[in-house]
């Protein structure tokens, strides 16, 4: 299918899907006036946001739980004039369909995004990675390593570790943890107060909610909570293992890591993970930002990009 049939789904499903893009408060919208186009893929309809020139060099802007494309809309705004960025919702997330009985593993979530790079045929990518979005984009990277020119990491992992934060441990719990983190919404909830150091404005709150309003809705809240491989035996252990070793094809690859050093879930023990795998990255901690680091100092990481890419131009 090529991306104008895409864009050529079903009134029906565009329409639902519409709806649910601009069923927020005019603070939301007003801080995402993206066009939503929506993809078929394994699970269901992906949306994503395309923006900026189609000839342009692309930027492809991968989130993680429990956020969604909104999480990078500063990223958006401040190099739509001057690259292509794309920045989908996976399946369960944002405004992309939210199946109950998908299988909502690393490897699918890997193949819809690659699915999505296929069919968009983007080339000389730059690859920016927040929390999950390092697995997954990595992932994709992993299967197409030709197709990626930078690498902006921030707050993330695409390699095994032994680390987990108790907080998160408690959300595995079977039963109890399933019900706290989509029945009651406790994940997503406590992530806009406990995932920054400074209070997020009412409209960036709101806006990474708007999505989750219901326990429907926050399946793949749950879903990426289960799928962390802490032991060889959990489904998704290999997949990320063997993502975790195809790091090295990108050591020469321009790398970029801007690292809010609050964050008490991808601490800069991470980081350091980062720099031993790449040890010519260009490292920017940012002291007094936390885990969403896009909110907490937005500027700045827009400034570190903006100069990482002046240095290493792309076509």
């Amino acid at each position: 299918m090529t991306t104008q049939a895409a864009d050529r789904l079903p009134y029906a499903v565009q329409r639902a899907a519409r709806n649910r893009a601009f069923a927020t408060t005019a603070r939301v919208r007003a801080a995402w006036p993206y066009e939503p186009r929506f993809l078929p893929v394994d699970g269901g309809v992906m949306h994503y946001v395309d923006e900026g020139a189609p000839d342009a060099a692309p930027i492809l802007a991968v989130h993680g739980n429990p956020t969604w494309a909104f999480y990078f809309r500063r990223v958006i705004a401040a190099f739509a004039d001057t690259h292509r960025v794309v920045v989908p919702d996976h399946i369960g997330c944002g405004l992309s369909d939210k199946p109950q009985d998908w299988t909502y593993t690393l490897a699918a979530h890997v193949d819809n995004l690659e699915r999505l790079v296929l069919e968009l045929d983007l080339t000389n990518i730059t690859l920016v990675l927040h929390d999950w979005g390092g697995a997954i984009g990595m992932g994709f990277a992993a299967r197409h390593p030709k197709r990626i020119a930078r690498l902006v990491i921030l707050n993330t992992a695409a390699f095994l570790s032994d680390r987990i934060p108790f907080r998160i441990a408690v959300c595995r719990t079977p039963i109890l943890g399933r019900f706290a983190v989509q029945g009651l919404g406790a994940f997503s909830s406590a992530a806009v107060h406990m995932a920054v150091e400074r209070p997020l404005s009412r409209e960036a709150r709101d806006g990474l909610l708007a999505p989750y309003r219901h326990a429907h809705d926050r399946i793949a809240t749950w879903k990426f909570v289960e799928d962390i491989p802490m032991s060889p035996k959990h489904r998704s252990f290999r997949t990320l293992q063997e993502i975790g070793a195809s790091l090295a094809r990108f050591v020469d690859t321009p790398t970029c890591i801007v690292w809010g050093e609050k964050d008490w879930c991808f601490t800069p023990a991470f980081r350091s993970m980062w720099q031993a795998r790449f040890p010519d990255a260009e490292v920017h901690p940012l002291e007094t930002a936390g885990h969403y680091v896009m909110e907490d100092a937005p500027e700045d990481v827009t400034r570190h990009m903006q100069q990482f890419f002046a240095k290493h131009p792309v076509g």
